[in-house]
């Protein structure tokens, strides 16, 4: 995800997106697995959480598109399945499944006691409503390119077919029969995702194009409900929901949220005891290293440079943006600049987030193309030279884009440094602002350079390659390449899973060739956590925290 999922059910180990599969490694404390003892609870079941500079920008499931986003919708609604400890589809709104045999009919059985906080049953046209309003063009979706596979889907995205033709229909208020196009040995697991989350249509009637917008304005079938985000401010918090069909196995009464852009800030408000868990960047990682409640949590996010290509003329060329990347050094950026974890990547798709089952390696390893992310500053200026002779120019002067939070100062003050160092005649103009204006940038293609990040939506390498092709929505920077699209439709397309994986690779390996983007670094989660909260249940892909069964211990 923005955040922003894939192999056969058998080899899942499980996210909006921001979501999933195949054999992405996990990363939990040894208090988040203990076990649920209601004799060892505390009295009062309050946690205090904060986020590390994002803010909420919408709680619409058709909408949202950021990791922040998806973990609220994801604790406070739900879908057919809930995504539990290692990604395991555990049950949600359906108690029962049955496929056809040729893989394309799945026939879902929903329960009974499933309510909206507005007292209405949860049914099986929930669902349908929320589908056919995700592909529906007018809602403008980004993630409704996940629909694709199910019967009519990009058909309804082109505006080739009405919502109504979607492969879904209810068979009275508790079945539902979804039809695919071809078999998707990962479609069980996209039904945890947000974006096919059930939408209540009264409440998206009556609230209009307010719907989501605040906390007010949404209702919820989850474990939680969300109070006092108001649109705009950056705290708020999730109280437990009574309506929620399984609120016996919810334990924490009230989740406290707050949006913190300082480390520095946050670690002091953990030492003072204001909040239970705080992330952590750069030397503040070093000074904790052997304190034991410093947890180093795995991530399949990935922070890259990105390059307007339709906005610059410049950057459509390939050896312009070849040099760029050739000047970064990312062992330096993550071990001196970071410092806080994080790891080289090897290409676009993130290390450990999927094996090639047909070569049982992993695939950002087997498949990396080193010119891409190496430092190479002496082919770094030739190939500048000659990228901007192409043009007819002599020097160039862009602005970099970033959030205005200490990782992404930091990426970026290196980023800026390194290009303006190793490449004659460029400038870089630094541009910081906040996270969601930094997205809404992105989205409106009004940026230059933008360090950019993408949280793979479940543990397969089409959750992070799928979104460069050059139709897809969250290719900011319009990159395109025929041979990269025909691979991603290859991938796609096909039911052989040596094809499907060769489609991959082939993928992968044009993007890096041709510089589509710049990797930078492989987050971990670097968090100070209170060892009485238990239960938490983390994931490195999709939606990484699912707060269902988590507690606070005497």
């Amino acid at each position: 995800m923005k955040w922003k999922f894939l192999a056969t059910a058998a080899t899942v180990t499980v996210t909006a997106g921001g979501l999933l599969v195949g054999c992405g490694s996990k990363s939990s404390s040894s208090s988040e697995n203990a076990g649920n003892t209601t004799a060892n609870m505390a009295k009062t079941q309050v946690l205090n959480w904060s986020e590390n500079g994002q803010d909420i920008t919408t709680l619409d499931p058709s909408l949202a598109t950021d990791v922040i986003s998806g973990t609220m919708i994801s604790n406070s609604q739900e879908g057919l399945y809930r995504l539990g400890k290692n990604s395991k589809a555990t049950p949600g709104i359906a108690t029962g499944t049955k496929v056809s045999k040729d893989k394309k009919t799945y026939t879902f059985t929903l329960r009974k006691n499933a309510k909206w906080s507005n007292g209405d049953q949860v049914t099986a046209q929930d669902f349908v409503y929320g589908w056919r309003r995700t592909v529906n063009p007018k809602t403008a979706s980004q993630y409704a390119y996940l629909y694709s596979g199910i019967k009519n889907a990009d058909k309804i995205v082109k505006g080739k077919a009405k919502p109504s033709t979607l492969g879904i229909k209810a068979d009275g208020k508790y079945k539902l029969t979804v039809t695919l196009e071809k078999p998707m040995q990962y479609f069980k697991l996209l039904m945890g995702f947000v974006v096919f989350f059930p939408q209540n249509q009264h409440a998206v009637e009556k609230y209009g194009k307010q719907y989501g917008t605040s906390a007010s304005k949404m209702v919820y079938d989850g474990p939680f409900k969300m109070t006092g985000w108001k649109g705009t401010n950056s705290s708020w918090s999730l109280v437990r929901n009574n309506s929620y069909w399984d609120k016996k196995h919810v334990y924490l009464t009230k989740i406290n949220d707050q949006v913190v852009k300082s480390t520095t800030t946050a670690f002091n408000l953990f030492q003072s005891g204001k909040l239970d868990a705080a992330v952590l960047s750069g030397q503040q990682v070093k000074n904790e290293k052997n304190n034991s409640k410093l947890v180093i949590r795995k991530s399949s996010r990935l922070n890259y440079l990105e390059f307007n290509q339709k906005k610059v003329k410049a950057l459509a060329n390939t050896k312009v943006r070849q040099a760029m990347s050739l000047t970064l050094n990312r062992k330096q950026l993550v071990n001196d600049v970071l410092g806080d974890g994080s790891v080289e990547p090897k290409g676009f798709a993130t290390t450990g987030l999927a094996t090639d089952p047909t070569t049982g390696k992993d695939f950002a390893t087997e498949n990396t193309v080193s010119a891409a992310v190496t430092q190479d500053n002496a082919k770094a200026k030739r190939l500048w030279k000659q990228g901007l002779k192409e043009l007819g120019k002599k020097s160039l002067t862009v602005t970099l884009t970033h959030d205005d939070t200490d990782q992404m100062k930091a990426i970026s003050e290196y980023v800026q440094g390194q290009l303006e160092k190793e490449l004659p005649g460029l400038k870089v103009n630094s541009v910081t602002v906040p996270y969601k204006t930094r997205i809404a940038r992105e989205i409106a293609g009004n940026f230059q350079l933008v360090i950019s990040a993408w949280q793979a939506d479940f543990a397969d390498p089409i959750s992070d390659l799928g979104i460069m092709t050059s139709t897809n929505d969250y290719n900011f920077g319009k990159w395109t390449n025929s041979t990269y699209d025909n691979a991603i439709s290859t991938a796609n397309s096909t039911t052989s899973t040596k094809a499907r994986w060769a489609a991959l690779a082939k993928a992968e390996k044009t993007m890096g060739t041709d510089q589509g983007v710049a990797p930078l670094s492989q987050n971990v989660i670097a968090q100070m956590v209170n060892p009485k909260l238990k239960g938490l249940v983390y994931n490195t892909a999709g939606i990484n925290y699912n707060f269902k069964s988590a507690y606070m211990a005497k």
